[in-house]
């Protein structure tokens, strides 16, 4: 039998707060996040809402601890894990074989558009320094370093899984002993390149999203950052607040289906479900929660809705799309709704699915529309599918 996992502390920001208890609040008062574009400046300004974050560069910036001058997307990044690593409680990491799985899709994007737009006015103006850190990997590096984290630092970026796919990665390091601890999730900020990619593929909406309604029109895109803070079974029983969740299944798939879109019979998502399931040593009728991967886009909704009427067979857990609240955060969704996930175990707690009008009429279930409180949850099934059909499922469960 391999070694637990255990989840030692969570930390998040996102469009419905700026800490896990913020965002606890909203999920539990149906405080969805959308709204008009405030700090990414786009034509489609009053046309396309939005799921930002409600804090300037300046503000995230003091919140960090980075200069103003670092890229949206690594402020996220550092304002999240450096909460995970508080609530977890462990002040001496240079003790430990420490590592930093970090995903994002965007890198330092924000900052090289803001150069171009003035490149390309007059091109003796424009700081280099705005362009030097656009890649992926730059942006988990410097917030490594900002942790003091050296051990074992790495980037994922397979588009919509990535974080949950940084997260099952961290959990093997530590199975293989390579590690005792990762900080482990995922950030992305909101910028123009994102936004009219995404429009051009005509999938987001102009009105708040709904996820698996009969009549979804699309995504509302979101941005924001999720970690959680993994450690060995060993570790986990010197800390002080002793872990009572475990990361215990993990699975990723690829359905080969198209490059933007996810297979009809939903295939990708359903070997992630079942591979998880499997890993956990679980049957279908243990989960108790799914946090579906939910974007809105009549594509997405009807194949993961599909896969789950294969594998549940009748027997449906309570479900719900999160990202009603928080907008689909990319590379940082994966790790967001883990941080969810854990909270639904924590408390007893079954999220809504929000401005769900019309049920899906080809599908035999319905995701839970009102807040569910003191709800018997043991296992939490939590879904991240991609682009490319990289498909991805976590299962958080209590011991």
């Amino acid at each position: 039998m391999e070694e637990p996992v255990f989840v030692a502390g969570t930390g998040i920001i996102s469009a419905i707060g700026n800490n896990v208890a913020e965002c606890l609040a909203s999920l539990q008062n149906g405080k969805a996040g959308m709204g008009d574009m405030q700090q990414l400046k786009s034509v489609h300004q009053q046309r396309l809402p939005v799921a930002e974050v409600k804090l300037s560069n300046e503000e995230l910036a003091g919140l960090a601890g980075l200069p103003k001058t670092k890229s949206r997307t690594a402020l996220l990044s550092l304002i999240a894990a450096k909460e995970a690593l508080a609530a977890a409680g462990i002040n001496n990491l240079a003790a430990l074989r420490c590592g930093f799985i970090s995903a994002n899709s965007v890198g330092g994007m924000d900052k090289t558009e803001n150069f171009f737009t003035e490149f390309l006015t007059d091109n003796n103006t424009g700081r280099l320094r705005n362009v030097v850190n656009h890649e992926c990997g730059s942006v988990t590096e410097l917030v490594a370093d900002a942790l003091g984290i050296k051990d074992y630092v790495t980037t994922i970026s397979t588009a919509c899984s990535s974080s949950a796919n940084s997260i099952f990665f961290g959990a093997r390091l530590i199975r293989n002993n390579i590690v005792d601890l990762v900080v482990a999730g995922g950030t992305d900020s909101l910028t123009k390149f994102t936004l009219n990619g995404f429009n051009t593929l005509m999938i987001v909406d102009e009105q708040f999203c709904q996820p698996f309604d009969e009549n979804r029109r699309g995504l509302n895109l979101g941005e924001g950052a999720g970690y959680v803070v993994l450690v060995s079974e060993k570790l986990a029983a010197t800390l002080k607040n002793k872990p009572e969740i475990i990361l215990s299944g993990y699975c990723n798939a690829n359905d080969a289906y198209h490059q933007t879109a996810s297979s009809p019979d939903g295939i990708g998502s359903y070997l992630a479900m079942s591979g998880a399931l499997k890993k956990a040593g679980l049957q279908p009728t243990d989960i108790d929660y799914i946090n579906l991967h939910g974007t809105g886009t009549q594509n997405n909704d009807i194949a993961e809705g599909t896969a789950i009427k294969r594998l549940f067979e009748g027997q449906y857990p309570k479900m719900s799309s999160t990202k009603t609240f928080t907008g689909h955060t990319l590379g940082a969704s994966g790790g967001i709704e883990a941080v969810f996930s854990v909270l639904a175990l924590q408390h007893g707690l079954i999220f809504p699915n929000l401005r769900l009008q019309t049920p899906m009429v080809d599908l035999p279930f319905v995701p839970v529309r009102e807040l569910v409180k003191d709800a018997e949850v043991k296992h939490v099934l939590s879904n991240s599918f991609g682009f490319g059909g990289n498909c991805s499922s976590l299962i958080f469960s209590k011991v």
